[in-house]
């Protein structure tokens, strides 16, 4: 099965860059990678999980008052995964992916967190409760996932090897069918 849109493809192009920047670039890796070995391991897709993962917070905005970042407030006015829903939909469409796809990711996105939701009784899909799970693993007390850094160059390799992964395994369940 070839895909329209690799990892690498998205990585690369520059609004991606400028919201994982923002964000977080190894949070963004590290949450792929958990989401791509969740879909292998429930028999979902993992194409669209390390999708999902990778782009789940490219709407976060930074909420900052009197020059310092306010943890709190970003907490209570939060609506990054409406924001980045969008964007990443935008995105994918933009770059070719599959329009049923692109609407897939975006929904794993925007349903990634609870935060911007009056209440906590949202029923997932399953992929997106792996793009939940994913960014959940990879968490750390008082969003300090998001300050994690790594070398553009290293990120890059990690997402060629992921895509890798990505195809094997879509030529392996192809293989069995």
């Amino acid at each position: 099965m070839l895909r329209d849109v690799s990892l690498l493809n998205i990585f690369e192009h520059r609004i991606t860059q400028k919201y994982l920047n923002r964000s977080g670039l190894a949070h963004a890796i590290a949450v792929s990678y958990h989401a791509f070995h969740l879909a292998k391991q429930h028999h979902l897709d993992v194409d669209i999980a390390a999708k999902g993962g990778l782009l789940h917070d490219m709407g976060h905005y930074t909420w900052y008052k009197n020059g310092k970042w306010d943890y709190e407030l970003y907490k209570q006015n939060d609506i990054h995964a409406i924001k980045g829903a969008e964007r990443a939909h935008k995105l994918l469409i933009r770059l070719g992916e599959n329009p049923v796809k692109a609407k897939t990711i975006a929904l794993a996105i925007l349903f990634h967190t609870d935060s911007f939701l009056p209440s906590n009784d949202i029923i997932r899909t399953p992929l997106q409760q792996i793009v939940k799970l994913a960014d959940e693993k990879d968490e750390e007390v008082g969003g300090m996932h998001h300050y994690r850094t790594i070398e553009l160059e290293r990120a890059k390799k990690s997402i060629i090897r992921l895509d890798k992964w990505i195809e094997d395994e879509q030529a392996y369940k192809s293989e069995k069918c």
